[in-house]
């Protein structure tokens, strides 16, 4: 019986084309052509006036920090139900996250809990944009304006992803997104950085290059960092990006064929809630009983069904725990399951892998 993983890329199109370039000319590493052709076809995909691209989704979140200058003495608030990259980014800086708790329904963070949470210190609201669905971009956006705070938009698992048609990553002070090999276009590893202000863009893109001179060579004037991507990598970007759209509807095909398949069972799939569109980063389910999580994955992973769990809440983690209780976080982190999920899922896969999820709560009915 041959695995099923949770997730693998899909590498067609133009991508052996656009490598062997690379090989052939010789740029292999942080200067040549599909480095701007990748930051200004993703900048047109998602509708902004431009992106700079980094190595990883993890620098890029410190990198827009940096630029908008959070540090010491700063709070940004951020849900405590996200990957940790959320929380490691805030504290390099310096600044403090406070953690808020998220929505049932939609697994996003909750804007009434962000309200509560401003204090006279809070600088900035990290919105994370959690498996392909976005966060309520209009309540979070008007809290934002009324108190004077910036918005930074984590959209490591959001390309694809629309609140009332508009891409995420459009409505923050600052954006990044993530290109890992699991997420929907992959450079392997890479990320993408936007800003609002073009002054801010400006930094991110000093900053990610040794802070060096625009008019000097090799003159550095400030503490900066090494977080550019590669030719081949914006190669790989720029071949992924030309195929973006068959692939979200690959994802959104798969989904709806979970939803049908597991509809009646004690568990329920993750939707699409308001005027959204889901991107299906990772397809989702949430078991009604957590007792049954674990079970269910063992049971899934003896029949070479790979899965991932939720992740765990950031303010249980031990470098940056909390002593605080988020009920929703830790009751939706302890019931929920990432499925396979990749656009090459075939029917036949996808009838096993509810056909084992069916059997197993058949195994465990009362």
């Amino acid at each position: 019986m041959a695995r099923i993983p949770v997730y693998e890329p899909f590498l067609g199109g133009n991508v052996s084309v656009y490598v062997n370039d690379c090989l052939t000319t010789g740029w292999i590493s942080s200067r040549g052509a599909f480095i701007a052709r990748f930051e200004n076809a993703f900048a047109e995909y998602v509708g902004a006036e431009q992106a700079t691209s980094v190595a990883n989704g993890t620098v890029a979140l410190h990198l827009a920090l940096e630029a908008l200058g959070i540090g010491p003495g700063d709070e940004v608030i951020v849900p405590s139900f996200t990957y940790v990259a959320s929380i490691n980014t805030i504290l390099q800086t310096g600044a403090r996250p406070v953690y808020v708790d998220s929505l049932q329904d939609t697994l996003q963070v909750d804007p009434h809990a962000i309200r509560n949470a401003i204090t006279p210190n809070t600088r900035a609201v990290m919105a994370v944009h959690l498996y392909g669905h976005p966060c309520d971009m209009d309540a979070i956006s008007a809290l934002c304006r009324d108190h004077d705070l910036l918005l930074i938009e984590d959209c490591a698992e959001g390309f694809g992803t629309r609140w009332k048609g508009q891409h995420v990553g459009t409505f923050g002070d600052a954006a990044t997104f993530s290109f890992f090999g699991n997420k929907t276009i992959t450079t392997g590893e890479g990320g993408m950085v936007l800003a609002r202000s073009a002054d801010v863009m400006d930094k991110c893109r000093r900053l990610k290059s040794q802070g060096v001179s625009p008019d000097r060579e090799y003159w550095h004037d400030m503490l900066a960092y090494n977080y550019r991507m590669t030719n081949i990598q914006a190669a790989i970007g720029l071949a992924q990006l030309e195929i973006a759209d068959s692939l979200l509807a690959s994802k959104r095909r798969i989904a709806q064929s979970y939803k049908q398949a597991l509809a009646g069972l004690p568990l329920r799939t993750h939707e699409p809630i308001g005027p959204v569109e889901h991107s299906f980063w990772m397809c989702s389910l949430l078991v009604d009983d957590p007792a049954q999580r674990e079970l269910l994955r063992r049971h899934l992973a003896e029949n070479e069904i790979e899965t991932r769990p939720f992740f765990p809440p950031a303010h249980l983690m031990p470098h940056c725990r909390a002593d605080i209780a988020l009920p929703v976080a830790e009751n939706i982190s302890a019931r929920g399951i990432n499925l396979p999920s990749y656009p090459r899922l075939t029917p036949e896969q996808l009838e096993r892998i509810c056909g084992t999820i069916a059997s197993f709560f058949r195994s465990h009915e009362v």
